[in-house]
């Protein structure tokens, strides 16, 4: 586990990347999307792309890397997750990497669930237990699965009786050092976070908690290891509290921007390198997306409309039907989880907990991790590419009454866009280096035929927002590939 002082050197190193690749240059602005060049262990002192460095990769054990073998709803068998699971060393102990552990014990684990193998096992074996379910279909593993990021890659998820929710699931790594959970921040900590989808009617579907409870009451196994991790029969809050134990240890930090930031200048490669200095600058995604030795996750916590639900959605409307809504459910937690997963008026985020004006289409600012495995992107998985995160940036999100006052055009050239991309694909944890590497193929294919998302009129300033509204001018809306 690395010091405080180490940590200190990398958040300077951090602080002072932008400054020191000032000078980089640029590519052809006209180029078409290019993949990021792999990450070079070597110095690129030719004109050629640098070439992967020699990072460890996935050691899966054969039977799991071969397995194929599907669980309901399309998730990978949970026998097959949990040996990946052991192949990538998640979930394995208590501590944090990357974190520093007098912060880790302060700010992150509760004083009343501390870390221990007992409760870490136990929370691993109710993460993949189908049991919680009421139809015994769906785990926690189903929509977090760990051969997909620990997400389940779809635009929304499907849960008990083949139901489909309104929101994207987002990945369970790293998940312990945010300030609150869910994209609208609905519960304070995982502790709270593990209990809901367990008595949401189409997440997992039981009537209570009691009921996961009574599922597993009589497992003498489960017995014997509640007693050794809580010392006592099964409960509602230990059983929430083992799976925050559980995903605690899912901390996935060591991507090559870690390396490069601690002082290893092969890390990343050239235009990566440029994507970094683009991110400080230029592309003003440090704004939201602050990354340091404190903040490791590249997020601000904070909630901001982004535009994503406005091309769809009359967002005054959705508030005056969901304060009715809310009024009429209660208005407690449970009633807001229903709202959320079940209806339109998830599109209206934060304002769902808050009732706060200022809320209304805000979603909390997403962590940058691992984002090669964790596709598609955004609260309802409309962004299939980071080409199309960065499109739907570049021309200042959505307009709409409540967006957030930081977007605004970037007037991003091609060869920029592709810069940013290599350098949040640089962001993924070594362990996945394998997905990561055929998750940039299927990107880069994909934004070769289609950005649905991209108007360089729009990016550049050549038409406002409101002009396209009232029909003033034609928007060019360049949608194609290339």
């Amino acid at each position: 586990m690395r010091t405080r002082s180490q940590l200190a050197g990398r958040a300077a190193a951090v602080c002072f990347a932008a400054l020191a690749l000032s000078g980089c240059g640029r590519g052809d602005d006209d180029a078409p999307p290019q993949a990021p060049s792999r990450q070079s262990s070597e110095s690129s002192s030719s004109s050629a792309e640098p070439a992967q460095p020699a990072a460890p990769r996935s050691s899966e054990p054969a039977a799991a890397k071969n397995a194929t073998a599907l669980a309901p709803h399309g998730a990978l068998a949970m026998d097959a997750q949990m040996e990946r699971l052991a192949a990538l060393a998640g979930g394995a102990d208590a501590g944090a990497n990357g974190v520093d552990p007098i912060v880790w014990r302060d700010l992150y684990v509760p004083e009343d669930n501390a870390q221990t193998p007992e409760r870490i096992a136990l929370g691993r074996k109710l993460y993949f237990d189908v049991r919680l379910s009421a139809d015994g279909t769906v785990a926690c593993a189903t929509c977090h699965d760990v051969s997909r990021g620990f997400t389940d890659q779809r635009m929304v998820s499907e849960g008990i009786g083949d139901q489909l929710g309104q929101r994207n699931a987002p990945t369970t790594l790293n998940a312990a050092l945010f300030q609150t959970q869910f994209l609208d921040g609905r519960a304070p900590n995982l502790e709270e976070q593990a209990k809901l989808p367990i008595t949401n009617p189409i997440e997992m579907g039981h009537g209570g908690l009691d009921d996961a409870i009574a599922a597993i009451a009589d497992d003498a196994e489960y017995q014997q290891m509640f007693e050794a991790a809580y010392q006592s029969a099964p409960t509602e809050e230990t059983l929430a509290k083992a799976i925050a134990s559980f995903e605690r240890t899912l901390i996935f930090l060591d991507a090559p921007f870690d390396r490069y930031a601690a002082g290893d200048k092969t890390a990343m490669s050239e235009q990566a390198r440029r994507g970094l200095t683009l991110f400080n600058g230029k592309a003003r995604c440090v704004s939201c997306h602050m990354i340091n030795a404190s903040n490791p996750l590249g997020t601000d916590n904070r909630f901001h409309n982004i535009g994503i639900a406005a091309r769809v959605k009359n967002f005054e409307t959705l508030a005056v039907q969901a304060l009715h809504a809310l009024e009429a459910a209660g208005g407690d937690l449970e009633a807001v989880d229903r709202l959320a997963l079940e209806t339109e008026l998830s599109e209206l985020g934060r304002f769902m907990v808050t009732k706060d004006r200022g809320d209304i289409g805000a979603f909390k600012t997403s962590q940058l991790r691992n984002l090669a495995v964790t596709a598609p992107y955004m609260h309802d998985g409309s962004l299939t590419t980071l080409w199309d995160v960065m499109d739907h940036y570049n021309k200042g999100g959505e307009a709409n009454p409540f967006l957030d006052g930081g977007i605004e055009p970037l007037a991003l050239t091609e060869s920029e866009i592709s810069d940013l991309v290599a350098f949040m694909f640089a962001l993924t944890d070594v362990r996945f280096q394998d997905e990561a590497e055929k998750a940039l193929a299927d990107q880069t294919a994909r934004a070769r035929k289609q950005r649905p998302f991209r108007d360089t009129a729009l990016a550049n300033r050549e038409i406002f927002p409101f002009e396209a509204r009232i029909g003033m001018t034609e928007a060019s809306n360049n949608g194609g590939g290339e």
